[in-house]
C-alpha cells in the first residue's frame, strides 16, 4: 500500500476522566492475593503500567467518540459536507446495530452522499479505518474522512475483579492478567486529500499488513451465554503466547515494511507502537533493530487502550515536541488474530 494523496489533517483525543491506579486494583484483589500468596505489586511490576483510565459509570461510548471527533474537527476549514466516510472502529460499541457510525455522524452533521460504517478488528480497528479512508482518498472518490473509536476497559475490568475474588486460581489470575492493563479513551483520526488548506501537515506514505489468524484463540474477548437471561463478557488471554507469536509476526512485517517503502531502522525517525505493556515494548523494538530512544510510550499512565492507544500515543507525541516537521514516523500496530500492520508517515 503506497500514498501520494493522502494527509493525516488533525488527531483528536478524549482521555477517560477517573485515574485508576495498579494498586488500587490489587486493593480490591487483596483476598484473592492473600489466597494464592502473590505478592503486592505484581500487576505494575508485571506490565510497567502504572495506572489507567476508567469512563464515569454508564458514559455512553458514543460520547467520548463525538467528542474526540469534534476535537479533530476544531478549527479546521472541513465542513459536514466535505466528509465523505465516517468510520467507526471501537472494540467497544454502542448496541449491535445500527452501526455506532452512525451516531457519531448525525452529531457531526455528516450524511448524504457519505460512506458511514463500524469496521473491527480487534485493537488494529483505527488503523484499518485509516486505510479504508486513505484508499478512498487515493481513487479520488472523497476530499475528506474521519476515523473515530473509543474504548471502555471499566466494565470488563470489574467483572474480572468479580470473578477473581469468586474463583481464585493461579490459572484465572495468569489469562485475566492482561484484561486488567485496559485503559479507556477516544480518537479520531482526520484524513484529506490535502486541498483544504495550504499549511504543512504530516502525509500518509504507505503501510504493510500481514495476518497469522491461526492463532485467533489466543486473546479473547467475547460474551457467554450463562443463560437465556443472563450474558455475562469474558475476556482471557495467552499473555506469553501472545507476545512470542506476536514478536515473531511484528518482525516479519517490519521486514516486509523495509523492503515495500525502503525504511530502515537507522533511517526512521520516530516510531508510535500499540501501547501494551513494558515487556512487549522492549522485546518488539529490540527485535527490529528500533533504538528505544526513537519510541514514544504512553503505557505507563494510559494502560493500553486498545484501538485508540497509537492515535492517542501520537496525538500526545506531537502536543510535546516528540514529532516534528520532516520526521519520518513508524506507526507499529498489532492486534489480537494475529494482525499487524506497520504505516509510515512523513510528519
Amino acid at each position: 500500500m503506497k500514498y501520494s494523496r493522502v494527509y493525516i489533517e488533525s488527531v483528536g483525543y478524549e482521555l477517560a476522566p477517573i485515574v485508576i491506579t495498579s494498586k488500587e486494583l490489587e486493593s480490591r484483589l487483596r483476598p484473592m492475593y492473600e489466597t494464592l500468596h502473590i505478592a503486592p505489586g505484581q500487576l505494575e511490576a508485571l506490565t510497567g503500567i502504572r495506572e489507567r483510565r476508567w469512563w464515569k459509570p454508564n458514559t455512553p461510548i458514543s460520547h467520548g467518540a463525538i467528542s474526540a471527533a469534534k476535537k479533530a474537527l476544531q478549527e479546521r476549514n472541513i465542513a459536514p459536507q466535505d466528509i465523505g466516510a465516517v468510520v467507526y472502529a471501537g472494540v467497544c460499541r454502542e448496541h449491535f446495530e445500527p452501526a455506532t457510525a452512525c451516531q457519531i455522524a448525525a452529531a457531526l452533521g455528516v450524511q448524504g452522499n457519505a460512506a458511514i460504517y463500524d469496521t473491527s478488528n480487534a485493537c488494529l480497528g483505527v488503523l484499518n479505518g485509516v486505510l479504508d479512508i486513505a484508499n478512498r482518498i487515493e481513487l479520488g472518490q472523497i476530499r475528506a474522512g474521519i476515523v473515530v473509536a473509543c474504548e471502555s476497559s471499566r466494565e470488563i475490568n470489574e467483572i474480572m475483579i468479580q470473578q477473581m475474588l469468586d474463583n481464585p486460581s493461579m490459572e484465572l489470575f495468569t489469562t485475566s492478567l492482561a484484561t486488567l492493563t485496559g485503559g479507556s479513551g477516544a480518537a479520531a483520526v482526520l484524513l484529506t486529500d490535502g486541498s483544504f488548506s495550504p499549511s504543512r501537515r504530516p502525509k500518509l506514505l504507505g503501510g504493510v499488513n500481514i495476518a497469522e489468524p491461526q492463532y485467533h484463540e489466543l486473546c479473547r474477548w467475547g460474551i457467554n451465554a450463562v443463560s437465556p437471561e443472563n450474558h455475562v463478557p469474558y475476556m482471557q488471554t495467552d499473555a506469553v503466547a501472545v507476545m512470542k507469536h506476536g514478536v515473531e509476526l511484528g518482525k516479519r512485517t517490519w521486514e516486509a515494511f523495509s523492503k515495500e517503502l525502503g525504511i530502515t531502522a537507522d533511517r526512521i525517525d520516530k516510531v508510535i507502537c500499540h501501547q501494551v505493556g513494558e515487556a512487549h515494548q522492549k522485546l518488539i523494538l529490540q527485535t527490529i533493530g528500533v533504538d528505544p530512544a526513537k519510541d514514544f510510550p504512553t503505557f505507563e499512565f494510559l494502560g493500553n487502550m486498545g484501538t485508540v492507544s497509537l492515535p492517542i500515543t501520537a496525538a500526545i507525541a506531537k502536543e510535546r515536541d516528540e514529532l516534528r516537521p520532516g520526521d519520518l514516523v513508524g506507526f507499529l500496530g498489532i492486534g489480537s488474530g494475529l494482525n499487524c500492520l506497520m504505516m509510515a508517515i512523513q510528519w
